[in-house]
């Protein structure tokens, strides 16, 4: 049987089993399995939330969500949106030569922070992707109100909500493999998520009291995420694959993959209806903080970036923002890398070659 090839390591988003399912009834029945084996009694497995690689500190500590800082100058702030799924903020600043915030830094900005958002406690789960915007708003509002927002991954159509519910507060916006109109591409997310009975997930959620528990789902992965040839592939690191170096790197990102965050069960199923089954967003339905969300309204400038094998998210699902966006032709500016997903935000060749020059684009944006 031939070895799964690297590009399978594009890990879930919103942690939908079955990612490799060949068909509906396939995927519904492996809910179905996965529904079963996770209503027996389960313990969260032991792991420790792993450092930071970029020095940092924390200088704002909401129920929700920590803001930290690496920089701090003159600068309008830039502020690094991460994902609120199942992992840690962490995957932008994984290690040494695959840090998104080192390479920002080290191309010449001078005030980066980033969101980390913080595991659901049982008396969040009924926060909703509202709870979130304020929270960012917050966080934004703090940097002095004005910022340059880098949306990665889920973190991206968050932020592409912000900077049409608040567009005076985004000087630019850069979005990274994040879902923008799911009916122009197909993903394995969008068509999982379309797929499958919304009363699975209800199900999946109502198991974990009312949040989506990021231990119970580590189960129903399918890729080998301890494969050393593959977290080499991804992460293309200068060191061989034998040596102790690589040993390291490799047991850094093991342990940033083990450790899960939960999430609230009404954010999730939001997420899930309104932002992948009916793509509200996309087709203008979607209401942010008492307001509808007009794409439109975004007239600032733009950074698209998307891998070219990206099972999470198309690159068509992002790209489609050029026609959608009140933003000028010319001030959108697109990258296209090699590989899956998560090399966007650890690949050491997108890190040295992508990042700067997105960071040059931010500094000479009008």
């Amino acid at each position: 049987m031939p070895r799964r090839r690297a590009s399978g390591l594009h890990f879930l988003g919103f942690a939908w089993p079955a990612l490799a399912a060949a068909s509906v009834a396939e995927v519904s029945s492996a809910w179905a399995r996965a529904l079963i084996d996770a209503a027996a009694p389960d313990e969260r497995p032991e792991a420790t939330e792993p450092a930071w690689t970029t020095p940092n500190r924390t200088v704002l500590d909401l129920q929700g969500v920590r803001l930290r800082e690496f920089a701090s100058g003159d600068d309008t702030p830039t502020l690094i949106c991460a994902p609120y799924t199942l992992h840690d903020a962490m995957m932008v600043d994984l290690a040494p030569g695959h840090s998104v915030v080192a390479a920002l830094l080290d191309a010449g900005l001078r005030n980066v922070c980033v969101t980390q958002w913080r595991s659901a406690t049982p008396e969040m789960c009924h926060w909703t992707i509202d709870e979130y915007l304020s929270g960012l708003n917050v966080l934004i509002d703090y940097l002095g109100g004005h910022v340059n927002l880098i949306g990665v991954c889920q973190g991206g159509w968050l932020g592409l909500i912000y900077a049409a519910r608040f567009p005076a507060k985004v000087r630019t916006l850069t979005l990274a493999g994040a879902p923008v109109d799911l009916d122009a591409g197909e993903s394995a997310i969008s068509r999982i998520a379309r797929s499958t009975p919304p009363a699975l997930f209800r199900e999946l959620v109502a198991l974990g009291e009312g949040r989506m528990m990021g231990y119970r789902v580590t189960q129903f992965w399918t890729f080998p995420h301890d494969d050393p040839e593959i977290i080499h592939e991804l992460l293309a690191p200068d060191c061989a694959i034998a040596s102790d170096e690589f040993q390291a790197l490799s047991e850094r990102f093991q342990a940033w993959h083990a450790w899960m965050l939960d999430l609230p069960g009404a954010y999730y199923l939001q997420a899930v209806e309104q932002i992948y089954r009916n793509n509200e967003v996309a087709r203008g339905r979607f209401k942010a903080l008492g307001m509808r969300i007009d794409l439109s309204a975004v007239r600032i400038p733009v950074f698209l970036i998307a891998a070219q094998d990206d099972q999470v998210v198309a690159p068509a699902q992002l790209f489609a923002a050029t026609r959608l966006l009140g933003t000028p032709p010319g001030s959108i500016g697109q990258a296209t890398v090699k590989g899956g997903h998560y090399h966007l935000f650890m690949n050491s060749r997108v890190m040295a070659e992508t990042w700067p020059a997105i960071a040059g684009w931010i500094k000479d944006a009008a």
